[in-house]
């Protein structure tokens, strides 16, 4: 059982990728090219200065092992009224515990507040939606998105130092390969196959994505809401908010109920003899 104001890796990794997912503070001083999925990397000192906006959510905060400095910041948290635990046995345990780590090695630069920024063609439809959808649930739950005409999806990206995704352009690393998608390339690169639900996931987005409705069932449908929300919302960041419970529901179903089925009969009361 998890030592008091401290959470389990097991509970811990349960909750990454879900909406109720607590926000993820790594404080080690040489984090290398691996994180804790979903996690940010932030300072004590630029926490305490208030360069992350915590009121209101909870916290995780992540050291190496549990015991440096973790402890301090969440108490420190705590006296600010915001809910925070620390990750028992901190990033270390993580790692001895064999769970998928998030590889930044082709992550974006940060800005000032700590967040991502990415760009890609407007009227999205499939990978543009499953896309963000898999950076804010797996690699920084912070990122901000900008939908532009396709020909200004490079100039936008230089000007702002975004990153540029899912466009046809040799200068463009986040795109298609061969029959994958996008989607199919950020789970590989982020080192993020390791979730077996996400690589479930990738099939139905790429057979949505890709005219292929046939590689999964569940692929036609994907497709069908899809284009379906792309007509429900005129505005792309009106519509990206409204794919990602759909995404956060496909999620769950990938990793918790594949085999579990519904019918109309299986759920009518049992008979009560006298």
């Amino acid at each position: 059982m998890p030592a008091l104001n401290s959470i389990s890796v097991d509970k811990l990794s349960r909750l990454i990728g879900t909406a109720a997912a607590p926000v993820l503070i790594d404080i080690r001083e040489d984090r290398g090219t691996e994180l804790v999925p979903a996690s940010l990397p932030f300072s004590t000192a630029s926490i305490a200065d208030g360069a992350v906006d915590l009121v209101g959510r909870s916290v995780v905060v992540i050291d190496e092992d549990g015991g440096r400095g973790a402890p301090g910041l969440a108490a420190w948290l705590r006296s600010e009224a915001i809910d925070s635990e620390v990750l028992e046995g901190g990033f270390a345990a993580w790692r001895e515990a064999g769970l998928p780590l998030l590889s930044t090695a082709h992550l974006p630069a940060r800005d000032a507040q700590g967040r991502t920024l990415w760009v890609t063609r407007a009227r999205p439809k499939v990978d543009r939606i499953a896309c963000p959808w898999l950076i804010r649930r797996f690699v920084d739950p912070n990122a901000r998105f900008l939908f532009v005409p396709p020909a200004d999806v490079l100039e936008t990206a230089r000007r702002f130092d975004a990153a540029p995704f899912d466009i046809a352009h040799d200068e463009v690393f986040w795109s298609h390969r061969g029959e994958r998608c996008t989607f199919d390339l950020m789970v590989e690169t982020f080192g993020l196959s390791a979730f077996p639900a996400l690589d479930h996931l990738a099939t139905i987005v790429r057979g949505a994505d890709t005219a292929r409705p046939d590689i999964v069932p569940e692929a036609a449908g994907l497709l069908a809401i899809s284009l379906g929300l792309s007509r429900v919302h005129a505005d792309d960041l009106e519509q990206l908010e409204a794919g990602m419970p759909i995404y956060d529901a496909l999620y769950r179903w990938c990793r918790d109920a594949r085999s579990e089925t519904h019918d109309w009969a299986s759920h009518k009361p049992r008979e009560v003899r006298p």
